[in-house]
């Protein structure tokens, strides 16, 4: 029975499964995106996310805390300068795992992690929707150039009726 047990340990040790989502953390933290397994790209968002909640606290306290996990100066840097200030209204979901193809090697499903205020693309797509208006039905100039479309329509009417007397008038002349 699993009971209690909620933690993927990936067919590792307690010692090298620890290394290796430090080592993974610290790598979506530098790079902003990485691609792994589905498995560890779950495992990964479980490990990272209460790290950047602690990193909206910058305190020395917190950032031994987080030290003591990533095990490297630069990326805590980063994370506490950085991350920490585009997540800081963030109330949690920093990350998004968005499934890939499987490896061609062992099949094995594949997934990129990233953090989510780092994706350009989709936030192009939500500025440029703000900036689009769509309208719908006329819009306020054909309403403004209709009585100058009533006239242009009379002085083509005025010109079909001369065209015809001007012919008439050729034809009296014997042309």
């Amino acid at each position: 029975m699993r009971h209690g047990r909620k933690v993927n340990h990936l067919g590792r040790t307690d010692s090298h499964r620890k290394a290796m989502l430090a080592n993974m953390a610290s790598s979506l933290i530098k790079h902003k995106r990485i691609s792994t397994t589905l498995a560890k790209a779950k495992a990964l968002r479980m490990y990272v996310e209460p790290l950047i909640t602690k990193s909206k606290t910058d305190t020395t306290h917190s950032r031994r805390i987080v030290f003591g996990y990533l095990q490297d100066k630069e990326t805590v840097t980063e994370l506490f300068r950085d991350i920490a200030a585009k997540v800081a209204n963030r109330p949690g979901g920093y990350t998004r795992i968005i499934k890939l193809n499987n490896r061609l090697g062992d099949n094995a499903e594949m997934a990129l992690i990233e953090l989510v205020d780092y994706n350009e693309v989709y936030g192009k797509e939500a500025d440029s929707a703000e900036k689009k208006t769509t309208r719908r039905g006329r819009s306020k100039a054909k309403k403004s150039d209709a009585p100058a479309a009533k006239a242009e329509e009379v002085k083509v009417e005025e010109a079909v009726e001369e065209a015809p007397a001007a012919e008439e008038a050729k034809e009296d002349k014997g042309e």
